[in-house]
C-alpha cells in the first residue's frame, strides 16, 4: 500500500515518510511535510536520490521554486529523500 513514499529530513514541520502522490513536486512535498521551520536554511536544501545504486545529492533553488520559476520546483520521484538543514 505505502509503495510509493518520500521521506523528509531536518527543518520542516513534519519529519518523515510522506504518501507520494502521482507527479509530486518538490514544492508540494514540503507543504504536505507542514512547511518549513523558521531555522531552515532554504539556500542549503537538497535532494538525495538513488541512482543505479549510488546516491545522487541535487541541489535545490527552494526561494527560486516558490516564485514560480517551474523548472526548479523538481518532480520528485519514490524513494528521494528531501534534507532541509
Amino acid at each position: 500500500i505505502h509503495s510509493k513514499v518520500i521521506y523528509l529530513l531536518g527543518e520542516v514541520g513534519k519529519k518523515g515518510p510522506i504518501e507520494m502522490t502521482s507527479g509530486m513536486t518538490l514544492l508540494e512535498a514540503v507543504s504536505s511535510a507542514g512547511g518549513l521551520t523558521d531555522y531552515a536554511n532554504t539556500k542549503k536544501i537538497y535532494i538525495l536520490r538513488d541512482v543505479s545504486g549510488t546516491h545522487q545529492k541535487i541541489p535545490v533553488h527552494y526561494k527560486a521554486a516558490l516564485k514560480g520559476n517551474s523548472t526548479l520546483n523538481l518532480v520528485l520521484k519514490p524513494g528521494d529523500t528531501i534534507v532541509v538543514p
